[in-house]
């Protein structure tokens, strides 16, 4: 393959960067949008609403883990394909809907259709043709969907002012059918090989090849066992807590310390939009610094804010807390994809990163829950503060010996290798 031409792998990139914001803004984020239009003509509360939407979530995270095996065995396209059209029609489906256990059904089917078009399966994609340059294009993937939010929320209200709730899921779900349906069909590709190509487009690094071989040798179950992926689910569980619990309960916990409703919906919507920057300033360490530094890096930056936020009521102290928080928000995704290739290498990346998933599922419907708990039983937002940010101290211990453990795992199969007889000749 001629090195003039531009690897595939960087379309497929460019591609999952187009439809990753489309699926996340319309599934995910412009549910906050139709809260209120639906529960007004319908009479459901928003606990009712709210409550389908948690089921989704659950939903997404059970469905990940049978995805996953299919990711490694069939690829992506298909699945994704496939995840979208399903999603469409079921926004048509939503659109149409009049009772409350249709509605429920609608959004179980919703989730199990974030499994099939969020970012596990685009990560598993990357994954799969990116080995050198893999930091790289997850920056790109994950700095194109943090534009969901930015669009799609907006997009969603003006369209439900304009054509009201139902007519507006109708358009919304044309534009993810005409966006994501043909890019996913007609550009994704089961893996490097498929088209005769190699990782990142570089078949002369017979080293980097190597070694990565034998590292996409580990199964799921190997991984399941391995002391490594204990301590990474405890990481990434324990950070998912702390990161949901603070996210939720920001606003009013600045609201009951005498701070204006907006100007805690503007610290919280700062958050968000610092995700962007933070991806840009983390992702790309991934390329140069140890496997355990950046999520490492990210979760005591984070520990930080939330020791600021702890013991300061100020506004120059709010705004450090947004600042720390938010710079590592939005990064913490790529970061655990980036992570289990690292560790466990592309063979079974889909069904180890489903796993993962699942258990990230449920520590993030716990947060909200978890952090009111400890905030009654602590009378008080200063110690709930401090213990989220242990948390994620303990988070960041725990990426770090998930990362050793590997490593001495490795050194192991290593030894291994190199003392059992050859039995060639």
């Amino acid at each position: 393959m001629s090195r003039s031409r531009l690897f595939y792998g960087w379309w497929i990139v460019a591609a999952l960067s187009i439809t990753e914001p489309v699926s996340w803004g319309i599934l995910y984020y412009a549910f906050s949008v139709f809260i209120e239009p639906t529960s007004a003509e319908l009479g459901w509360s928003r606990n009712q609403l709210t409550a389908a939407f948690s089921l989704a979530l659950i939903a997404s995270g059970i469905a990940a883990v049978p995805f996953g095996r299919w990711l490694d065995r069939h690829g992506p396209r298909w699945l994704m394909t496939i995840g979208s059209a399903a999603s469409a029609l079921l926004i048509v489906a939503w659109s149409r809907v009049e009772s409350y256990p249709v509605f429920v059904a609608i959004w179980l089917g919703l989730g199990v259709c974030m499994a099939a078009t969020f970012y596990e399966p685009a990560f598993a994609a990357v994954t799969t043709w990116f080995w050198t340059y893999r930091s790289r294009a997850l920056t790109l993937l994950t700095f194109g969907g943090g534009f969901a939010s930015v669009i799609f929320i907006p997009l969603s209200a003006w369209l439900v002012h304009r054509q009201g709730w139902r007519d507006a899921l109708v358009i919304l779900a044309v534009l993810l059918a005409i966006i994501t349906i043909p890019i996913h069909a007609g550009v994704l590709r089961r893996d490097p090989a498929a088209i005769g190509a190699c990782p990142d487009g570089d078949c002369g690094s017979k080293a980097a090849v190597a070694s990565g071989m034998r590292r996409s040798a580990m199964t799921l179950r190997d991984a399941l066992r391995s002391r490594s992926f204990r301590w990474l689910s405890l990481a990434f569980g324990l950070v998912m807590f702390a990161n949901v619990a603070t996210t939720v309960l920001l606003i009013p916990l600045l609201i009951d310390r005498g701070e204006s409703a907006r100007f805690a919906a503007s610290a919280a919507a700062a958050i968000g939009l610092l995700a962007l920057p933070g991806r840009l300033i983390f992702t790309p360490l991934g390329d140069w610094l140890p496997p355990w530094a950046v999520p490492g890096t990210i979760f005591l930056t984070q520990a930080a804010g939330l020791i600021v936020l702890a013991a300061t009521s100020s506004h120059t102290g709010i705004w450090c807390f947004v600042l720390l928080f938010g710079i590592g928000f939005g990064a913490i995704t790529p970061a655990r994809a980036s992570l289990v290739a690292e560790l466990y290498g592309v063979a079974a990346f889909g069904s180890i990163s489903g796993v993962l998933a699942l258990i990230v599922t449920f520590s993030r419907a716990a947060g909200p829950f978890g952090g009111s708990l400890i905030a009654s039983a602590t009378h008080g937002d200063r110690p709930l503060l401090i213990a989220l940010a242990l948390l994620s101290v303990g988070a960041a211990v725990s990426v770090y010996l998930a990362t050793v453990a590997a490593a001495r795992a490795d050194g192991e199969t290593e030894r291994r290798e190199a003392t059992t007889p050859s039995h060639s000749g």
